[in-house]
């Protein structure tokens, strides 16, 4: 049994949901057993922050997750991730470099 539509379509965009014309309308709120977005978080290990970053760049950040079909702050989170793997591995070849380097002048 399909619900009869009251109003025009509202595209659903990551935009309209952030500001608030989607997903705000009290006839289509309920309450969850449980806290839904905690149990996320929880899982995810993820801990709430506050950042100030340029207007450009959440726009780019947003039209970037756009085009991949995804919301910008999970793709904030993919490219931190990627950034901090990517600048670890720097860091230990580095470091094993260094190592390397001082054994074989030991060695000498």
């Amino acid at each position: 049994m399909e619900k009869e539509m009251t109003g025009p379509k509202i595209e659903s965009t990551a935009e309209n949901w952030e500001n608030r014309v989607l997903g705000a309308d009290e006839a289509h709120v309920r309450v969850d057993d449980e806290d839904l977005e905690s149990l996320i978080n929880e899982s995810l290990n993820l801990k709430v922050i506050s950042i100030r970053l340029e207007e450009s760049l959440i726009s780019d950040f947003k039209m970037i997750a756009k085009h991949h079909g995804m919301s910008y702050q999970p793709l904030m989170r993919q490219v931190l991730r990627r950034f901090a793997d990517a600048e670890t591995r720097r860091i230990l070849r580095k470091y094993i470099a260094a190592e390397k380097e001082n054994k074989s002048e030991k060695v000498a």
